[in-house]
């Protein structure tokens, strides 16, 4: 049995100095040392020793299965370090090549100024809620108290896909979708793309984007209105604007007012940006809801009022950042983008 265990020593190890995987590595040592290997069968065997035999024989064993597991280890360190040369030579970077630079985008400047109206109407109390852009003529004109004969309905003035639908010509019907669905008190702001037919110039587009609001509620008063406004166009624009109220017609509010605010140039004034007039252009509409538009949504007018306004994002857009031509605004020319 001496014999037999030296034997496979030496032919293990020599079998190992040659192996050149792993996998071959575990096939000797399964070979040898496993259940059914062949130092694993002469252990098996020592049970036909003499007492005296055993012990010298079971030392042996154990120096031979010692010295193989050794082996074994070593050249499995050696075959994986093997392994991970290669592995880091055929997925070597070059650290130095030169690389494309990545530009990092940013968020355009009408869709900045969305979301920063919403973020600020919603310090504001409002809520924030968006609306299909494809309408029914019932919620685009007939909730909104709109006359058959208004000019606006006309085949001219709007993008209709037919009778019944069309591209909305404004966010107000969002305001009627949400009086239908819910009961006041309701304090509200939406925002989107709208369309209107216009021949496209400097401040003329036939996409644009509004941004309205509603509040509905018990004891609403045109005071409200002016006060949101007010603290709105502060708080947007700067603490010295100063704000006008000119009475105008909207089929949808009664009284209904445009608002005018101080020339963003001269702050008041007076300047050649605003004809030393100290006011800039109109910058939205406003007014009471009108009793019709409430009954047309369930809610009865007796007990509840409430003031709309709303207002072009474009327009906003366009004064905030000094932009004289609309057309930039959808033009995607990066020279014009990468300003902001």
């Amino acid at each position: 049995m001496k014999e037999q265990l030296s034997l496979i020593k030496e032919k293990t190890i020599e079998k190992i100095e040659k192996v050149k995987s792993l996998k071959e590595l575990e096939n000797i040592r399964v070979s040898i040392l496993g259940k059914k290997g062949e130092l694993t069968s002469v252990l098996r065997g020592m049970g036909k020793l003499s007492k005296e035999e055993r012990p010298v024989m079971g030392q042996l064993a154990n120096e031979v299965r010692e010295k193989l597991e050794k082996y074994l280890s070593a050249k499995k360190e050696e075959l994986v370090n093997e392994v991970k040369k290669i592995k880091i030579q055929e997925e070597k970077v070059d650290v130095t090549a030169t690389r494309g630079s990545l530009e990092i985008g940013h968020r355009h400047p009408l869709n900045k100024t969305m979301e920063d109206l919403e973020d600020l109407f919603q310090t504001m109390g409002f809520s924030i809620i968006d609306g299909p852009e494809v309408e029914t003529v019932k919620n685009n004109f007939d909730m909104l108290n709109s006359p058959k004969n208004h000019p606006s309905r006309d085949l001219t003035d709007t993008f209709y896909i037919n009778d019944d639908i069309l591209l909305r010509t404004h966010t107000s019907p969002v305001q009627i979708r949400t009086m239908l669905k819910n009961k006041p008190p309701i304090r509200m702001v939406s925002a989107g793309r709208t369309f209107r037919f216009d021949d496209v110039d400097d401040t003329h587009s036939p996409m644009f984007h509004q941004i309205e609001g509603l509040v509905v509620d018990k004891g609403i008063t045109m005071a409200n209105l002016i006060d949101t406004l007010d603290v709105f166009i502060k708080e947007f624009f700067g603490s010295d604007m100063k704000t006008r109220y000119r009475p105008h017609y909207f089929p949808f509010t009664e009284p209904s007012a445009e608002v005018d605010v101080s020339c963003f140039d001269c702050h008041g004034e007076g300047c050649p940006s605003c004809n030393y007039t100290g006011w800039s252009m109109e910058l939205l509409g406003c007014g009471m809801v009108h009793p019709n538009v409430l009954r047309n949504c369930g809610i009865d007018p007796e007990i509840y009022s409430g003031f709309a306004f709303g207002m072009g994002v474009d327009r906003i857009t366009m004064v905030r950042h000094g932009i004289d031509n609309i057309r930039l605004l959808y033009g995607n020319d990066k020279r014009f983008l990468e300003q902001f």
